[in-house]
């Protein structure tokens, strides 16, 4: 057998040879990190979860099972992520030496740039700063209606970065936590129908609000609905004289996000409830009135009509009625007779 093909059988059996004690070393211990850190994963999937909830319960032990719902699932998401993302990390960091790459002077590089980093990324430092203060403080969490920079819509997903919310049309808004200054929550331990109706200036409203307030128990008693209502909605206050009613004020307390339905099933009601009794709900109408009949209206109906009656009436050109004219009339007809003799 020729020489060179001893030499090829040597290199490969002693390639051959290095790739299993590769596989034996390095690569039985990278497997063994990419299964610790698989089941590192699954445990933090397992356990975060079932703590967040024994904590939040500890922590809102008075709330509602909505708010400590909505209140688990914000904390779990945020810590699982958080994980999932640090185990990874520390995963490949660790892998890199099995494969003879030196970390030592990549971790020197990644602090400098870390630095270089932290001058230039104040916007970012900011924003985890302030999602970190959004979450232990329990600002809002996933499924609440919020306000925050001018957004409004309901929290699909809140991070240490960004905040996303879906507002009616179903625009989705990344709003970076920084820049949330003022949160507004319409959704927190419960949320309130607030509604204003108007009703006629002829109406009794002692009358009136009685029938509010009977509607909205009514309401709160169903079956449909009394697991939704906290609070019967009923008339507050007379809360303004509008320009053709009334406007009374009507509050009530309801479960989380349901105010909105509510408030629609309050008013259909109330319609009925009215239209039954005779209390007249004002809306905007126009009055045509033929010009033909407008002579014989009153003169208050006219003038509201735009008619002019202080104006003097057009007189017959062959008859002239006033007397003054007529008398001037007559004096220059004798002076022109009078010239003319």
């Amino acid at each position: 057998m020729p020489l060179f093909f001893l030499l090829q059988i040597d290199a490969a059996e002693s390639t051959v040879d290095r790739i299993e004690d590769w596989a034996l070393d390095q690569g039985l211990t990278i497997v063994s990190i990419v299964i610790f850190a698989i089941i590192a994963m699954i445990a933090l999937n397992i356990i975060v979860p079932r703590l967040v909830r024994l904590s939040t319960e500890t922590e809102l032990g008075g709330k509602s099972q909505v708010e400590i719902e909505k209140r688990t699932k914000t904390l779990t998401h945020v810590f699982t992520r958080t994980g999932t993302t640090l185990i990874v990390v520390m995963g490949f960091i660790t892998i890199l030496p099995e494969l003879g790459v030196n970390i030592g002077p990549l971790l020197a590089g990644l602090g400098i740039a870390g630095i270089a980093l932290g001058f230039g990324a104040q916007n970012l430092v900011k924003d985890v700063i302030s999602g970190v203060f959004i979450l232990t403080d329990n600002q809002y969490s996933t499924g609440d209606v919020v306000e925050v920079a001018g957004k409004t819509g309901v929290v699909e997903d809140v991070g240490l970065r960004r905040t996303v919310l879906r507002d009616l049309d179903g625009v989705v808004h990344f709003v970076p936590n920084g820049e949330i200054v003022v949160s507004s929550n319409m959704t927190q331990d419960y949320s309130r129908v607030n509604l204003d109706i108007s009703v006629s200036y002829a109406e009794d409203l002692d009358v009136v609000m009685s029938v509010i307030n009977e509607v909205g128990e009514e309401l709160a008693a169903d079956e449909d609905w009394k697991d939704v209502i906290m609070t019967p909605p009923k008339a507050l206050r007379v809360e303004s004289f509008g320009d053709s009613g009334i406007d009374i004020k009507i509050l009530g307390d309801v479960q989380p996000l349901r105010q909105w339905e509510v408030t629609g099933e309050l008013r259909r009601r109330l319609k009925r409830r009215f239209d039954e009794v005779g209390i007249e709900i004002p809306f905007p109408h126009l009055v045509l009135v033929h010009e033909a009949k407008a002579a014989g209206l009153p003169a208050a109906i006219r003038m509201a009509q735009g008619d002019d009656l202080t104006a003097p009436k057009a007189t017959d050109p062959g008859t002239d009625r006033d007397p003054r004219r007529r008398q001037s009339g007559e004096a220059s007809e004798g002076g022109q007779g009078e010239g003319g003799q």
